[in-house]
């Protein structure tokens, strides 16, 4: 009797494993397969899903036991790919990988859209004074030195003052080229006052990417294709053989090193 019991229960797992969608789940693997666009753009989309910003810290501790047993092979009997899949993200969402410590909700990569979106619309309203943009500008990218901080490979300790170089470095890119070309806007005489004050909304937005390039340079780099993944942000590497053609015509490199968080 017990035993068909138990192979009832196992019947009713695999049935109820093969009714979802969900691949068979892979402790510490991707869902989706990376050897695709689509795939690795799946990825990403779970990566920053901001559902998972609002998990009680109750079903986090359900996931990490569920991932447990999986792991020691205790899984209770009708858990399923897509409850397994869930818990995964879950953890990936809150918890850093190699401190297993919780990550403040702001810096986190499912926090990035909603929290970074609200610095963005900053950066794009019109300022009439020299101290606003100087402050969204400061702010942005402290946001993405304490994003990059949060979410570093913390298996290769970095000293604290690389950070702070890259961080300052970050910060006085920004607000130098943003200023700059606020006061040249203001002086331009050649446009029309709308012309002007469209042109003031976006005169921020070419002061990120310069800044951010010299806080990777500086502080933890941003793992991707050639570049020097030293101290990467949660990398991942691919054989380029398995990408895209146009992109594996790229680089002659057999593997390449992508950024798994961003």
């Amino acid at each position: 009797m017990a035993d068909t019991a138990t192979t009832a229960s196992v019947a009713a797992a695999s049935a109820a494993n093969a009714s979802t969608d969900a691949p068979p789940f892979q402790l510490g693997k991707p869902r989706f397969q990376q050897t695709s666009f689509y795939g690795r753009f799946r990825h990403f989309l779970d990566i920053i899903d901001p559902r998972t910003l609002f998990v009680t810290e109750r079903r986090l501790r359900e996931a990490v036991q569920l991932l447990e047993d999986s792991k020691h092979g205790t899984l209770r009997p009708g858990v399923t790919n897509e409850q397994l899949w869930s818990a995964q993200k879950i953890k990936q969402a809150i918890l850093h990988p190699d401190t297993n410590e919780k990550i403040f909700m702001p810096f986190r990569m499912s926090g990035y859209v909603p929290f970074g979106g609200t610095i963005v619309v900053g950066l794009l309203v019109p300022h009439q004074k020299l101290a606003s943009p100087v402050f969204w500008l400061w702010l942005n990218q402290s946001h993405n030195a304490r994003v990059d901080y949060a979410n570093r490979n913390a298996t290769k300790p970095s000293p604290m003052s690389k950070f702070i170089q890259g961080y300052l470095g970050a910060v006085i890119s920004a607000v130098s080229i943003g200023v700059s070309l606020k006061v040249l806007v203001q002086k331009a005489n050649k446009f029309t006052p709308t012309t002007r004050l469209l042109v003031q909304r976006f005169t921020l937005l070419p002061s990120i990417g310069p800044a951010g390039d010299g806080a990777d340079a500086s502080g933890p780099p941003h793992a991707r294709p050639g570049g020097t993944p030293n101290h990467p942000v949660h990398a991942g590497e691919i054989e380029t053989s398995q990408l895209e053609p146009e992109i594996a015509r790229a680089t002659s490199s057999p593997t390449v090193v992508y950024n798994k968080g961003l």
